[in-house]
């Protein structure tokens, strides 16, 4: 029994109770719905123990349920146990979705609460939908949480960084110049962004109020002639203060944003991202002028890379790997005769990294996932459980770092000492399925779900899957998941597909997981490039920015067919003459064994 979490849940219930409140619901997000998300913001797990990046609580006055996806499964069974909240697997087939359940377990006339600061509003809608039959009240103004949490952490606040444009290719004035024609497309006088990346994108800014997330707590309000940038009063340097006024950018308090919403003219349309605006704000705009519903124009801006980013991206992945490549090297040379954990892994990983040239902090905490562990997509290791490592079995490790240049995301599995023969067959068809979405040539045109399959097929050929996409976007000094670009053989409802433009950077990332014994996951960032352009159309194919070897101890060289040995040794040759410079005589060595023909 988890009493700790139950007496939370009897406290929130009784404050339930107080309010007039009869279910109330907790997603994972801050006021901008950005992916990872600061302390003060983890109130779904401070109130029923699940640390996942995906999920949302809901409360009853009786029961409760956690509703999160397959990457987690295992993971939220582990952290709910003794909580008294039943953990419901998205997508499972007889599982209710969040609004059946709501529609089912609510009566006529109840009230559904929520902060609707930490809901978008494309899901509050659904809600109020789905939910109106029953005249259901839904009340968005209740952060109900913050009655019960006597020891929130604050809201986090750095001072923002003005980048240099020399790094970023486009100026703010251009930048500023590109959404305005956008604005005009859509016949909107305003735009209001609340996505934090995007923000940052736009203004060449950076910040720290998030972990591993290089963001500033924000918002912005665009017309035709002014910008208005919302940002807490301690986050403001005087660099920030003269960037500001070079381009006419007039500085306000985040805590502001609200009244400004509420009293400044809105004599045309405003254009906001329904999905990632709050449903808090969306009430208050839409009572005073109409809204056009579309994505953040910078959203395909900045997923579009510009030749001074990629060539810096190129520079740093090469160095990142180089990072990785010693990591591997010491890992193998010192497993068995020295005692490494899967958290003293990590470490000596991060700190490769953090002897990295513009290093500025990790993408994401590192994933060092030993044997089973690695079974769980997103295991984390942790003082209280974690495990040993020893001469036998892989190490999966997922691992990615920000500089001043890029963000990098890689993860490679590494033989420890003997393994299966199914886990060698598994390793083998997650590196062929990898390396054939690299060789893809596609026209122009293709979505993510046009080439899924070229990942997932050597998989599915062994009647195997994987409970996730293949590859996600990936942002410049930015966020390590991007959108809209993204990889993936399942459409699901309110998805935005995104044709694969030149220029995009984007994970390859195949896996195989068996729950109780191994996971395997091999992850490359690739970038599209326009090839040949004929009569059939303009030909797309992709380049490589991640270097480092794929683990031949692991490679069952009898199931693949002799383009896909081609394709590994090709890959091995690129990887020893790219990264060869950056190893010391021992490093060499066993990079040169590692990446020898097969």
């Amino acid at each position: 029994m988890n009493q700790k979490i139950q007496d939370r849940l009897t406290a929130m219930r009784a404050v339930m109770k107080e309010n007039g409140v009869n279910w109330y619901m907790v997603p994972t997000a801050d006021f901008h719905n950005s992916e990872y998300v600061d302390r003060y913001f983890k109130v779904r797990e401070f109130l029923c123990n699940f640390s996942g990046s995906n999920g949302t609580l809901i409360i009853g006055e009786k029961e409760a349920g956690l509703w999160t996806d397959g990457r987690y499964f295992i993971q939220a069974e582990k952290e709910l146990a003794g909580t008294g909240v039943t953990l419901y697997r998205m997508e499972e087939e007889g599982v209710p979705t969040k609004e059946e359940f709501l529609a089912e377990k609510m009566e006529e006339g109840q009230t559904l609460a929520f902060d609707g600061r930490v809901v978008d509003t494309r899901y509050g809608q659904k809600l109020e939908a789905v939910l109106k039959e029953k005249k259901i009240t839904i009340s968005c103004d209740k952060d109900l949480a913050d009655q019960i949490w006597a020891e929130r952490p604050g809201m986090p606040c750095h001072p923002a960084v003005v980048l240099d444009e020399a790094i970023c290719g486009k100026t703010v004035r251009e930048k500023l110049a590109d959404v305005r024609a956008k604005m005009k497309e859509y016949d909107a006088a305003s735009f209001f962004l609340s996505k934090l990346e995007d923000q940052m994108w736009l203004l060449n800014i950076r910040g720290k109020d998030v972990s591993c997330f290089p963001v500033a707590l924000s918002y912005t309000y665009i017309t035709a002639e002014e910008c208005h940038y919302f940002i807490q009063k301690d986050a403001v340097t005087k660099e920030l203060k003269e960037h500001a006024a070079k381009y006419g950018i007039t500085l306000h308090d985040y805590h502001d944003v609200r009244a400004f919403l509420e009293n400044v003219p809105m004599d045309g349309k405003v254009l906001c991202d329904l999905g990632n605006v709050s449903f808090a704000f969306y009430k208050i705009i839409s009572e005073k002028a109409k809204i056009i519903n579309a994505a953040n124009p910078t959203e395909l801006m900045k997923a579009i890379k510009n030749p001074v980013e990629l060539e810096k991206m190129r520079e740093v992945f090469i160095k990142d790997s180089a990072a990785l490549c010693k990591f591997i090297y010491w890992l193998k040379d010192r497993i068995g005769k020295e005692t490494i954990t899967e958290i003293t892994a990590a470490d000596y990983l991060d700190n490769l990294r953090s002897q990295v040239e513009g290093y500025l902090d990790l993408s994401f905490h590192t994933i060092s996932a030993y044997r089973a562990n690695a079974a769980m997509m997103h295991y984390s290791a942790t003082e209280e459980g974690h495990a040993v490592l020893a001469p036998e079995g892989m190490l999966l490790v997922d691992s990615g770092g920000q500089y001043l240049g890029g963000t990098t995301d890689v993860t490679r599995t590494i033989v420890l000492g003997p393994i299966t023969d199914e886990e060698k067959e598994h390793f083998t068809a997650v590196a062929m399925g990898m390396l054939q979405l690299t060789n893809a040539k596609f026209l122009y045109g293709c979505t993510g779900r046009n080439l899924d399959i070229l990942a997932r097929q050597p998989m599915w050929d062994r009647n195997i899957d994987y409970k996730c996409g293949t590859g996600h976007g990936i942002g410049y000094i930015l966020n390590v998941h991007e959108g809209p670009q993204g990889i993936r053989w399942k459409y699901s409802e309110g998805m935005r597909e995104a044709v694969i433009e030149a220029g995009m950077a984007i994970s390859n990332e195949p896996g195989v997981y068996v729950e109780g014994s191994h996971g395997i996951r091999t992850e490359n960032i690739i970038i599209a490039e326009n090839g040949e352009k004929n009569g059939d159309g303009q030909f797309m194919h992709f380049e490589t920015l991640t270097w480092v070897p794929i683990d031949l101890d692991a490679i069952d060289k009898s199931i693949m067919q002799p383009k896909d040995i081609e394709r590994l040794n090709r890959y091995h040759a690129q990887v020893r003459e790219k990264i060869l410079p950056y190893m010391n005589e021992k490093e060499a060595k066993w990079l040169i064994e590692a990446t020898r023909e097969i």
